[in-house]
């Protein structure tokens, strides 16, 4: 396994259950498999979502709010709680975690994009894991799809900020499908893309979950920006963080964005 920078961008569906709840387990064995891979000379980079869905479960939430106040005040509960459990669970394999909480004007501007840069750096040179969001207390235009849109592409924009090597998004399903895997039984995975057009978009359809803010579209929106960047883009599904070592070991899972004159790496 060649040692590489990687950002790891993982989503509501998969730390949470359907009620809301922490995926205990499974949040264990992802920080257990990075921690892992961060150990064996890789650098990691985690942006995770869940804010919100965390805070939904905190707090004892029949659903998601709808008001933008109320999301920021679940936003800013969840993110605590996150953070928590990130610093427990990472520290227990002797990892120290960093908090990067970003808002579309930190990147749009060449000297706050400079500082981030950086700060991302600085981090990652210390070995040091940083765990990115979206600053949601702060962001409302984010809570209402107007920022970085979804976490998704928040991902895309952290793998160039840190000139990744790889962005690897894990999601609750095993790749891009021709149509539907959940309607149709005959839906074939389609496990490397080199162009999006029109039609692929048709393809992705809408949103994901419901405890999350985005689904297939989205992450084509950001395997476009990785690409662009010279990024491959793996989205994979994550109910099972071991994953990782297949992908890292060459295996045929998921969906490969390939990048213009870039290898699989």
């Amino acid at each position: 396994m060649s040692c590489k920078r990687i950002v790891v961008k993982v989503g509501t569906s998969t730390l949470t259950y359907e009620n809301g709840k922490v995926a205990i387990r499974r949040v264990e064995q992802l920080c257990k498999v990075l921690s892992d891979l961060q150990n064996s000379g890789n650098e990691i980079v985690l942006v995770s979502s869940g804010a919100i869905g965390v805070g939904v479960g905190k707090l004892g939430l029949k659903q998601r709010p709808a008001e933008t106040e109320e999301k920021q005040a679940v936003a800013a509960v969840g993110q605590c709680e996150l953070m928590f459990m990130y610093d427990k669970l990472f520290g227990e394999y002797n990892h120290t975690v960093a908090q990067v909480l970003l808002t579309r004007d930190v990147v749009a501007n060449d000297y706050k994009k400079s500082n981030v840069i950086n700060t991302f750096d600085t981090l990652l040179r210390m070995g040091i894991i940083p765990i990115v969001n979206e600053n949601d207390t702060v962001a409302i235009d984010e809570l209402e799809g107007q920022n970085f849109g979804d976490n998704d592409m928040l991902s895309a924009i952290v793998a160039d900020l840190v000139c990744a090597d790889m962005l690897v998004i894990l999601t609750d399903i095993d790749g891009l499908y021709d149509k539907n895997p959940r309607i149709y039984p005959d839906a074939k995975r389609i496990n490397r893309v080199t162009y999006i057009d029109d039609e692929l978009r048709k393809i992705a359809g809408g949103s994901g979950s419901n405890r999350g803010t985005g689904g297939m579209a989205t992450k084509l929106s950001a395997a476009v920006v990785a690409m662009n960047s010279g990024i491959n883009c793996h989205v994979i599904k994550g109910d099972d963080p071991n994953i990782l070592y297949d992908l890292l070991d060459g295996k045929d899972i998921g969906t490969v964005f390939v990048a213009p004159n870039t290898s699989l790496r």
